[in-house]
């Protein structure tokens, strides 16, 4: 049903492919128009809108240890490191 196309990106200009199972992932979530940036154009709008994220010293209240995160912590409400926080996710 769907077959991989040859687009232009309208950043750069080169041309890139957008494969079939991308246009099917598209089309599953109800997307109609087609992507008009490349790959790495796509990531370098994305990481120039998002810009640097302040990131805050934290303990983890599981196992103790020193992390960092990307949100303001609270002294109501505990935090995890990723390791323990992907932990608890997978429980």
């Amino acid at each position: 049903m769907f077959e991989d196309k040859t687009l232009v990106c309208k950043e750069c200009g080169k041309e890139f492919v957008w494969t079939a199972g991308e246009q099917e992932f598209y089309a599953s979530r109800g997307f109609e128009n087609e992507p008009k940036r490349c790959k790495d154009c796509r990531a370098a709008m994305k990481n120039q809108t998002r810009g640097e994220r302040q990131m805050y010293d934290a303990v983890c209240a599981s196992c103790g240890k020193a992390c960092k995160v990307p949100f303001q912590p609270r002294e109501d409400r505990p935090v995890y490191c990723s390791e323990c926080f992907a932990k608890m996710r997978q429980n």
